[in-house]
């Protein structure tokens, strides 16, 4: 079973060496095609791509969501919420960047992506999920 360890640093593009191609591949393999939203919700990719978030391995978060969002169905909400997630990720990494336009530009998106509302998917709060965007929102605004 794949390891959700941290890596050794997190990737900064223009800042620091990427990580090998295929670092994240045994992640990546646990999202798989015909899977349940529920299922990927709980799969290794899934799980490490919100880990990498909070610890602030922003690039990282996108490489092993990224496989999750490809195999949910074409047109699910669940597709798109995963979506807003790595539009979110995107958006921290901006900010790291020192590019905070375009990480506001992130931050409308992941807003449109991510359902509003009381409820839940994948097992997270729509509301943590929009408190998320709205820091990155803060953080990007303070940038410019």
């Amino acid at each position: 079973m794949p390891t959700m360890r941290l890596p050794n640093y997190a990737y900064i593009p223009g800042q620091n060496e990427r990580h090998p191609e295929d670092a994240f591949d045994e992640l990546r393999r646990t999202a798989v095609q015909g899977q349940t939203a529920d299922q990927l919700a709980q799969c290794e990719a899934f799980q490490a791509g919100l880990r990498f978030l909070d610890a602030g391995y922003y690039w990282e978060a996108h490489e092993v969501l990224e496989p999750v969002w490809m195999v949910l169905p074409q047109d699910s909400m669940e597709r798109r919420f995963v979506q807003g997630l790595i539009q979110l990720a995107n958006g921290c990494l901006k900010v790291r960047m020192n590019k905070p336009k375009a990480a506001l530009r992130l931050v409308e998106q992941a807003r449109d992506l991510v359902p509003v509302g009381d409820t839940s998917m994948m097992m997270l709060e729509m509301q943590v999920v929009h408190g998320w965007i709205d820091e990155l929102e803060g953080k990007a605004k303070y940038a410019l």
